[in-house]
């Protein structure tokens, strides 16, 4: 396991990568029963997508632990399983099976860009100030997903507020919230698990800890064959083809898949990876080499790569490195054993739906809330006094939290840091890759106006 792992080089042990393990699958096990239920209304079987959604997110999390060595959990993306039901297949008219058949395409696409090193070269190509900004806004995003996720902030009337303190939710966020606080400024070890565990205890005279209807493991053996492996049927790519009329609209779709995708792991990359020195000085360098796959987030972003793919094949929208792994992170993982033990999570996930499911969000939501009030630190490093650092670095940071998007805030973010050096007639100090990318975005925003 150490030699394996190398978990004294990166100051951690085994008890520790296990906790970090644990927090991180509690913190995104919602998405078992959350992806079915949102992909199943397009047509698609719940429980075909429930196993789909686990052996993704199994394959997924097992290369990024056992190949690239990081702590970070993949896993049906939420927001990119939304458009493909909701823009794809009701907006745009496509079918399931083909939705799925653009979803392997764009999966694809990823492994061509990461293995000719183009997603690599867009990491190098953002400043510094940048990065921070994308670390910082990461935080802020986190801890907005920890807010949403019990209702305490809310819309009404369209004007956003904080919810009144009268519901069980509310007061056990807060009841959790005040647990890890001070478990946390304690320095407890394994402080953040501890208080998802309590909390979860604590909801249950609350009546919030409550097992949920889910499909058996057995019967969900019986429809996965109505999705596994449909893109390959005459339902799947080749109708995409059948009507050359719709091609043009294919090809946006697709690149809207890979976009959103793409910068959505960059971000979460960027944002969790570089002040924890999970990719260092050291991986910074071994990137530098343009042959092979030397570093850790060369094998990161291959192993990210090649998830969307193996989902789609079995029945599920695009696989993505998830946000959430920042939970983990703060508990201390800083190896692939935390995925590794991700992975056993959702494997065991199978067979205990129910009582997986059972876990309120009142639980997990302060885990979200406390590690993005830790990921803030990565704003300190940027001048808020000089504009020309700070208009890029708001919309990169702060806007991503108000877009509820981490790719429009790091669109956002580049558009402005161009028209900023444009304008001061430094537009030469801009990495062409980074213009190109600013391109791209505006054109992406512009087709999805036009087909929306």
């Amino acid at each position: 396991m150490e030699k394996f792992f190398k978990l004294k080089e990166h100051g951690t042990k085994f008890s520790t990568e296990v906790v970090a393990g644990l927090t991180t699958f509690f913190t995104m096990a919602y998405i078992i029963v959350v992806n079915p239920s949102i992909l199943s209304q397009s047509g698609m079987e719940w429980g075909a997508v429930f196993l789909a959604t686990i052996i993704s997110a199994i394959i997924g999390t097992l290369v990024m632990g056992l190949v690239a060595n990081v702590p970070y959990a993949q896993a049906p993306g939420m927001g990119l399983n939304a458009f493909f039901v909701y823009t794809v297949c009701f907006g745009l008219g496509f079918s399931w099976q083909q939705a799925l058949s653009m979803v392997f395409i764009c999966g694809l696409v990823n492994i061509l860009i990461t293995v000719t090193k183009i997603r690599k070269f867009i990491i190098k190509a953002i400043p510094q100030g940048l990065q921070n900004a994308i670390g910082g806004g990461i935080g802020i995003f986190i801890a907005y997903i920890g807010l949403l996720n019990v209702g305490f902030v809310n819309f009404d009337a369209g004007v956003p507020g904080m919810s009144a303190i009268n519901t069980p939710t509310l007061w056990l966020f807060l009841i959790g919230l005040v647990i890890t606080v001070v478990l946390l400024v304690l320095k407890v070890k394994g402080a953040i698990l501890i208080g998802i565990i309590v909390s979860t205890i604590i909801g249950i005279p609350m009546g919030l800890t409550s097992t949920a209807d889910t499909i058996s493991f057995a019967d969900a053996c019986k429809v996965l064959p109505t999705t596994l492996g449909v893109i390959f049927t005459g339902e799947g790519i080749p109708s995409l083809f059948n009507d050359l009329s719709k091609l043009p609209l294919i090809l946006v779709t697709i690149f809207s898949f890979t976009l959103t995708d793409t910068f959505d792991t960059i971000g979460t990359f960027i944002g969790t990876g570089r002040r924890s020195g999970i990719f260092s000085a050291e991986d910074e360098k071994a990137m530098e080499s343009s042959a092979g796959f030397k570093s850790k987030m060369d094998k990161a972003l291959f192993a990210d790569a090649i998830a969307t793919s193996i989902g789609s094949i079995f029945g599920t929208s695009n696989t993505t490195t998830y946000v959430e792994s920042a939970a983990g992170i703060g508990a201390g993982g800083r190896t692939g054993l935390t995925s590794v033990v991700v992975s056993i999570c959702f494997a065991i996930s199978a067979f205990l739906a129910t009582f997986v499911s059972a876990i309120p969000s009142a639980a997990t939501a302060p885990a979200l809330v406390l590690v993005g009030v830790m990921m803030l630190a990565a704003f300190k490093e940027i001048d808020w006094t000089d504009l020309d650092d700070a208009i890029p670095a708001f919309f990169a940071g702060v806007f991503m939290a108000l877009s509820y998007s981490i790719t429009t805030g790091i669109a956002t973010g580049f558009i402005f840091y161009g028209i900023v050096k444009l304008f001061k007639k430094e537009a030469k100090d801009v990495h062409p890759i980074l213009w190109g990318s600013a391109v791209l975005f505006i054109l992406n925003y512009v087709l999805l106006a036009i087909i929306g």
